[in-house]
């Protein structure tokens, strides 16, 4: 296979795309092949001439919108590597990016321009801010957005680019500050292909992947329902785009699953990306409560990244949508293609368990690889195509990015035991991993049986110090709509799945929310919660 730019690939599919073949789609905003192409090679041209050479850091500092995908293809484009800027963050976590990825272009949306003007005289790297709203009213430091995208004749920048262009995609982790996760645009395209190699044949050329799109028209309309500043969006934008297809986002600033399904019938949606059940549950409970009220029959697959996707509610969705293939993925920010599960109305595996990945191998903690049925956990390892590191951080990069054997791996810390088919059962992330009289306990797989009482929608579980166990078992949940809570039932539901000790020894109920924008597990307010609880009493 040949080393890939996502730059040249931008260039070399946008003359073969149709003119009302649409690229970037948000409620009533459609914006097409040739527009984008036309707006993201002003934009990367408008900053190159303004001093902004390659490699420079630009930061995205905006909720779901066009402009995500137009500044995407303009820093591909323009040899400029992204930085994503959680824009739930408060002004000091924010400037901790912004500083960090030594960030020298800010792109802002106006509803954030009160945290740039805080903290403008502090970001002394930054060489230019670019405001997306009103011209009448942007900062007065800043450059119009719609100045950059319109200003040029939208022409190819006709630069030379290299395999080696970086992006950045900051991750917060479990523990820790954010760290920046360093891809190179070659390990990112070939990373991304090896996963789908695990559904088929893929395009190994440059050619290829023209040939493909100029034979078959455009790519799929993939719906993102998480944020495009966190991982999973923002690689699934990035496969999007190089395969010709249009990225749709929708406009509500918090999940709502019936805005959801009108879009998917108003834009023929064929992809659906979500980050577990923390999207799929509402999803699926908006399809039980308005039977035949969308039109899904586009619907080719919906893919979940980064937590575990229940197997009731898949089997849920397959009812409502019999034609659907429902794919979970084994990923992270640090490594793509871990492994797969596919779902179908005809059936699937279990929640948890994933075919393995053909660049992946699982080791023990003596790094000696984990013989199949063998019940021992291990940590799962890619090798091939993965980051070169975190930005600035090589401590943390000796840890996750190792060698062994003299084979280079990523491994972010997820553990799993290896079947004796060779599959993976996921256990969880090991620096949640909960120690309690010497047992092992890892949190996710007693989150999905307690998910599976009637009484609780979500669930998560950490280790709380204690005497006598050394950590002690703790569940923080949210009860269903109108549920009593019965502590000593959902106890013995579990006990009757799991070996007694992984049994919570207290069951918390909350409101609080525990989750991210995207669907991730927040342990640390999980711990909190259990702490202050375990002070209480």
């Amino acid at each position: 296979m040949i080393d890939w730019n996502l730059g040249d690939i931008l260039d070399a599919i946008e003359p073969f795309m149709p003119e009302d073949a649409p690229a970037l789609i948000h409620g009533d905003r459609i914006v097409t092949w040739p527009e984008m192409s036309a707006r993201s090679n002003n934009i990367a041209r408008g900053l190159r001439q303004r001093g902004i050479r390659d490699g420079a850091k630009v930061a995205f500092y905006m909720r779901n919108r066009p402009e995500y995908g137009e500044l995407m293809a303009a820093c591909f484009k323009g040899r400029l590597t992204h930085v994503n800027i959680n824009y739930r963050y408060r002004a000091e976590e924010v400037f901790y990016i912004f500083d960090d990825s030594d960030s020298e272009v800010i792109v802002y949306s106006s509803e954030f321009r009160d945290t740039i003007v805080e903290l403008n005289d502090r970001l002394r790297k930054v060489r230019t801010f670019v405001e997306i709203g009103e011209l009448s009213s942007i900062a007065p430091f800043a450059i119009h957005y719609e100045t950059l995208a319109q200003e040029g004749d939208g022409s190819a920048l006709g630069i030379t680019r290299s395999p080696a262009d970086l992006l950045f995609i900051y991750t917060g982790g479990t523990t820790g500050m954010p760290k920046g996760v360093m891809w190179r645009h070659d390990d990112m395209r070939k990373a991304q292909l090896d996963a789908q190699k695990l559904l088929g044949p893929v395009p190994e050329t440059l050619e290829e992947n023209v040939a493909l799109i100029a034979r078959e028209g455009p790519g799929r309309r993939t719906l993102s329902s998480c944020p495009l500043m966190h991982g999973t969006g923002f690689i699934t934008a990035i496969g999007t785009l190089m395969s010709g297809g249009a990225i749709v986002t929708l406009e509500a600033w918090s999940f709502d699953a019936e805005e959801l399904w009108d879009t998917v019938e108003r834009h023929k949606v064929e992809g659906i990306a979500i980050v577990g059940d923390a999207f799929a549950k509402p999803m699926l409970s908006a399809l039980d409560d308005h039977p035949g009220r969308w039109d899904t029959s586009s619907l080719v697959t919906i893919l979940s990244s980064g937590v575990m996707w229940s197997k009731e509610v898949k089997s849920g969705l397959c009812r409502h949508i019999p034609q659907i293939v429902l794919m979970d993925s084994f990923g992270a920010s640090e490594g793509l293609g871990f492994g797969l599960a596919v779902t179908t109305a005809e059936g699937g595996t279990n929640t948890a368990k994933f075919g393995i990945g053909e660049f992946c191998d699982v080791f023990d903690e003596t790094d000696q690889k984990v013989e199949p049925g063998s019940g021992v956990p291990g940590f799962i390892a890619r090798k091939g195509a993965i980051p070169i590191g975190y930005y600035k951080d090589p401590e943390k990069s000796a840890k996750t990015f190792r060698t062994i054997d003299g084979v280079r791996y990523s491994i972010p810390g997820d553990w799993c035991r290896v079947e004796a088919d060779g599959s993976l059962t996921l256990l969880g992330r090991g620096s949640v991993c909960i120690n309690t009289a010497g047992e092992k306990v890892y949190p996710e797989e007693v989150e999905e049986v307690l998910k599976t009482h009637p009484a609780i929608g979500d669930a998560l579980v950490v280790g709380v110090p204690d005497d006598k166990w050394g950590q002690a078992v703790t569940a923080i949940v949210h009860l269903n709509d109108h549920a009593q809570f019965d502590e000593q039932a959902v106890k013995t539901h579990v006990r009757a799945h799991l070996a007694g000790y992984k049994t919570p020894k207290t069951i918390i109920p909350t409101d609080i929310p525990m989750r991210a924008s995207n669907g991730k597990a927040d342990y640390a307010t999980a711990k909190a919660i259990a702490e202050r609880s375990n002070v209480a009493t």
